[in-house]
């Protein structure tokens, strides 16, 4: 598919099916994403020599949602408590008032990619929902595939 973002002024919904894999974890990632609208489908994916399998998650969520030309309301469908969770119990905020730091007062992992994430959740509205990995839900599968595959290219 053609590398040009989605546009949707009208208040449809953009579906986004989003993955990550790291093997070893930390070592070679992958992530994947698909991005339904009206009909139409984009795939898009990447990898990472050394990295963690969180961050593949957070970066498979960053690359679809960079993909969005103009707001939008959003569903984001992730095998990730570790994305899911942040925004649907509020640790984000948490962090951004303790900048940038966990209750343990330790800097919050993967922050380049969390502050990513927050500036673009400002821009759509999103909602986020939490899929069971590897329990045959056809998308999160396909998004896993495309993850893996990605990954298999590091050599």
């Amino acid at each position: 598919m053609q590398n040009q973002g989605i546009k949707n002024t009208s208040g449809d919904t953009v579906t986004i099916f989003c993955d990550g894999a790291c093997s070893p974890n930390p070592g070679k990632g992958g992530w994947g994403a698909v991005l339904k609208y009206k009909g139409r489908k984009k795939e898009i994916s990447g990898n990472e020599r050394y990295t963690t399998n969180n961050r593949m998650e957070l970066t498979a969520a960053v690359k679809a949602l960079r993909q969005l030309k103009y707001p939008c309301t959003v569903t984001v469908y992730t095998d990730s408590k570790y994305l899911s969770d942040c925004f649907k119990q509020g640790w984000m905020e948490k962090w951004i008032t303790k900048g940038w730091k966990t209750s343990s007062k330790k800097p919050v992992k993967n922050q380049d990619l969390w502050k990513e994430l927050h500036s673009l959740s400002q821009k759509h509205t999103i909602t986020w929902k939490w899929v069971e990995g590897h329990a045959g839900h056809p998308e999160n599968e396909y998004v896993d595939m495309l993850a893996v595959r990605a990954r298999s290219k590091l050599k």
